[in-house]
């Protein structure tokens, strides 16, 4: 990408969108088009061929997506899966109609099986059943994946699709229905805190292990990939390394200095047993994190409290 090249940043106000947005800034990017949902509805197919027609944008960022951790996915698949299908479609196809020289689309690493081998290779994809708890949302990141494939092969486009880990940072949803495990466990240490509560309840039993990124690391990462990987292939974009759901919920107990205990509700869903990614193809261009978890905790924390959340 040229320091003056038109962007488009998807979902900028989202965890993802935002932290791109403020990355390539830093690195002196210039011409960055963002709108939010009220401008250009991303479901509407004909507001968004529109848009592509007028702006046409030499890059883009798809990081705009209905997002949610277990709770959310399970009460609410259809929306799930109709909402990402329905943007990721329709900006991929906009984006080929009108000649963008690259597009970034950003996945998750719950389109694996949930009996993966661990670490989870790319080539993993699809050899297996889904989690049962997300699989409308991961079917929706898989087809968006195919696409891009499929356009590559057929019309010679440059869709390259990247897989993260599960992220957190500043911009995240703290809300504790449908949020992920890290703000949540942020908010009710938190809350726990300023109210003095005796213990503090965490869905399931601990065991399962997961892998943590900075969403700032994954701005970085999604920048590099435009600038040096064309591949059709997914990418792994992680740590490579994973923690329990205890050791982690100890640490973050630790940097809100919420001084109760921590309580199991074992009738809840674990979800996927473990998730780890193989990052040894990303490793492989040159890149690798930067953030610790605890150092990522830390700020997040201290983003949430910035917030008026005291």
């Amino acid at each position: 990408m040229e320091l003056d090249s038109k962007i488009f940043v998807a979902g900028h106000r989202g965890l993802v969108g935002s932290a791109i947005c403020l990355r390539l800034k830093k690195k002196g990017y210039t011409n960055i088009i963002r709108r939010t949902h009220i401008e250009l509805d991303l479901e509407r197919q004909a507001q968004v061929e529109s848009f592509f027609q007028e702006q046409r944008p030499d890059y883009v960022f798809l990081g705009a997506a209905k997002v949610g951790g277990i709770w959310a996915n399970n009460s609410f698949p259809a929306e799930f899966i109709y909402s990402n299908i329905m943007v990721q479609t329709n900006v991929i196809h906009s984006a080929y109609r009108t000649g963008v020289k690259k597009l970034l689309f950003l996945g998750s690493s719950c389109i694996y099986p949930k009996h993966c081998p661990q670490p989870m290779k790319e080539e993993y994809l699809l050899t297996d059943t889904l989690e049962p708890t997300n699989e409308p949302y991961a079917v929706a990141k898989i087809a968006g994946i195919k696409m891009c494939q499929s356009y590559n092969r057929q019309y010679d486009t440059n869709f390259i699709s990247v897989m993260p880990t599960n992220l957190y940072g500043p911009n995240d949803n703290f809300d504790l229905e449908t949020s992920h495990v890290i703000p949540a466990l942020i908010r009710k240490f938190h809350e726990a805190k300023v109210k003095s509560y005796p213990s503090v309840t965490i869905w399931g039993t601990g065991i399962p292990k997961r892998e943590f990124l900075h969403v700032d690391d994954l701005a970085d990462a999604c920048i590099f990939l435009v600038n040096h990987y064309d591949e059709s292939d997914i990418i792994n974009v992680g740590w490579g390394e994973d923690i329990s759901i205890a050791e982690f919920a100890l640490s973050v107990k630790d940097i809100v200095g919420y001084p109760g205990n921590i309580e199991y509700d074992t009738e809840k869903p674990d979800g996927t047993p473990r998730k780890v990614l193989d990052v040894s193809r990303l490793r492989g261009l040159g890149w690798k994190p930067k953030i610790s978890l605890e150092e990522g905790i830390r700020k997040t924390y201290e983003w949430y409290c910035q917030q008026g959340n005291h």
